[in-house]
């Protein structure tokens, strides 16, 4: 992604919640590292899991789950897609969800969840800044004196994948594990992050010195104070990139194709790749006896992330995703949920758009050139302002995204995916 690139990402879903998201490719890995073999089998059969001996109290996760009819209660009430607060929350015995608040140049940080075992813990997503890695290690170190060997990679994108490198310091043996993919993006892609990320400062720069988007608009002093607000945090979090620019040992090193089964002693943990979605690596984490699930970013709340990926592929994953005996669903941005109502709001927000976008090439014509005629006319069959509300209720930040971000990015990965058929 240029420099270029991720200034343009900025400018789709800039108010407040200012997302990034990387660019998405799509290759096959061929190469994957040996792992403990008594601990991992792959495409096992999962053994029922005991508790884990380590851990405290669950606590309360929000219900997505509303009373027949209400279609607005699938929502978590107090979310946003602005983080302000770091928070961890226990879900369960010996398991942990930490939710983390946005970065300085404000960039998300996906959650992390750590599940304890009686011999071993596995850790998923490393979120994005060292530093807030870091703090998550202490922490872990305070829940349990059993040592971090698994760190898993739901996908490849820098806010779940760049404190790895904090991980492989602090644990010795520590295995890395993600789909093949996701391992080939995460060595494609992550260097040269580190490579173009000092170049957003000038075109940031450029920005606020011309008063102009890339079109030639005319910035509002709104923006351009949250262009200036996302200047000042590119230094601080510049310098902790820096030192990880030269390192290459932060891929994952064990690489799975369609499902893991992890043994920590006492807890088994299913690693599973159920299809395509956000990226063409997505990997979920199931725990069958505790009944939970960590989604990755193929669930995020309180707005999905739609600004790419496979979404008429997503729709196939999340209905696998929902056939998996799960009560608790830990999404890869946003607040812990009871309950599969809110998943099943995404995927009925998948349904309609796709299939709008899909009547509109018809309609249109298929080529590579009609997408703001699709868009436009997807725009005005679809009923906006019911699904913003649903998703984002009042709250600012949350419904620039969904305008900004979630809708505008469906419905052209959907054209893409649809107008070649």
């Amino acid at each position: 992604m240029t420099s270029e690139e991720m200034v343009r990402s900025f400018e789709l879903h800039r108010r407040g919640s200012l997302k990034f998201k990387g660019v998405l490719g799509a290759a096959v890995l061929t190469a994957a590292c040996a792992a403990r073999p008594a601990a991992i089998s792959p495409n096992a059969a999962p053994p029922a899991a005991a508790n884990a001996a380590n851990g405290a109290p669950a606590a309360a996760v929000s219900s997505s789950a509303g009373s027949s009819g209400d279609r607005s209660s699938t929502r978590a009430p107090g979310d946003s897609v602005t983080t302000r607060e770091r928070s961890a929350t226990p879900v369960a015995s010996g398991i942990y969800v930490i939710r983390h608040e946005d970065a300085p140049d404000t960039f998300p940080q996906g959650n992390t969840t750590v599940v304890v075992g009686e011999r071993e813990t596995l850790v998923v997503d490393s979120c994005y800044l060292p530093s807030s890695a870091k703090k998550d290690i202490a922490q872990i170190q305070k829940w349990t004196s059993k040592p971090v060997r698994y760190l898993v990679n739901t996908h490849w994108h820098y806010d779940h994948t760049m404190g790895n490198g904090v991980y492989k310091d602090a644990f010795a043996g520590l295995t890395i594990v993600a789909h093949r993919e996701t391992r080939k993006q995460i060595e494609g892609y992550n260097s040269q992050w580190f490579a173009k990320f000092p170049e957003r400062a000038t075109t940031f720069k450029q920005r606020i010195e011309s008063g102009k988007d890339p079109d030639g608009r005319a910035l509002t002093a709104g923006e351009i104070a949250e262009f200036k607000t996302a200047l000042s945090g590119v230094e601080p979090v510049w310098t902790e990139f820096r030192d990880l620019a030269a390192r290459r040992d932060m891929t994952p090193t064990l690489a799975f194709d369609r499902e893991l089964d992890v043994d920590l002693g006492g807890r088994e943990v299913r690693v599973l790749h159920l299809g395509r979605g956000n990226t063409a690596g997505d990997a979920v984490i199931f725990l069958p006896r505790e009944k939970i699930l960590v989604a990755g970013d193929l669930l995020d709340h309180p707005v999905p992330y739609l600004g790419g990926g496979y979404p008429l592929e997503l729709i196939a994953t999340l209905e696998k995703m929902a056939a998996l005996d799960f009560e608790t669903v830990v999404p890869g941005h946003g607040k812990v949920l009871r309950g599969k109502a809110y998943l099943e709001q995404v995927i009925e927000f998948l349904r309609v758009v796709t299939s709008q976008v899909e009547k509109e090439i018809h309609r249109a014509g298929s080529g590579p050139r009609k997408l703001d005629e699709v868009k436009k006319a997807v725009l005005a069959s679809v009923n906006v302002a019911a699904f913003r509300d649903r998703f984002a209720g009042d709250d600012k930040d949350s419904r620039d995204f969904f305008d900004g971000f979630s809708l505008s990015g469906l419905i052209t990965a959907a054209y893409a995916e649809l107008w070649p058929r």
